[in-house]
This record gives structure tokens, sequence and C-alpha cells, in this order.
């Protein structure tokens, strides 16, 4: 990924975040995906989300995986209980 990350200009943004300037024909997600699943080898667990603007409006997605549960999930303090009021 880094290679692919260096050979198209991406500056590092922080703990696993990039920006770059990609150039494309047709369908911007699509053609990310193609062009990174033939450049690296990704696994069940690789994960790419792309945040990008489209028609002025910021958009994202995941290219490769999905949303999966947040590692502070469950270390909260505030009552999942929404009952009544007049308790």
């Amino acid at each position: 990924m880094y290679t692919w990350l260096d050979d198209n200009g991406a500056e590092e943004c922080g703990s696993s975040v990039a920006t770059l300037h990609f150039t494309y024909d047709g369908d911007l997600v699509e053609c990310l995906k193609n062009e990174i699943g033939r450049a690296i080898s990704l696994s069940k667990q690789s994960r790419i989300y792309v945040i990008y603007k489209e028609n002025g409006k910021s958009k994202g997605k995941y290219i490769f995986g999905r949303r999966k549960r947040s590692p502070w999930d469950g270390y909260g303090t505030l009552d999942d209980d929404y009952g009544d009021d007049d308790e």
C-alpha cells in the first residue's frame, strides 16, 4: 500500500490517513478499487475507506472491507436504559 500511495503522490495526514489527487475516467470509487486491487495484495481483514467530494458534497465509502466495532465500544459510562422519565 505504501508503494502505491508514494507512487501517487499521497501526503500523510495522521495515523493511517493520507490525501492525494487521483486522475480517473468514469466512476472514482470503481477506478480506485480496480487500481488498488491490481497493485496490492489484500486480505479479508484489509479495509480501505475513501473520502471524496462529488458535486460539492463530501462522501465516504469502503472500497475494501467494511466498518467494524470501535475499540472503545463498551467502555462508556452512560446508561443504555431509555425507559420512561417517571421512574
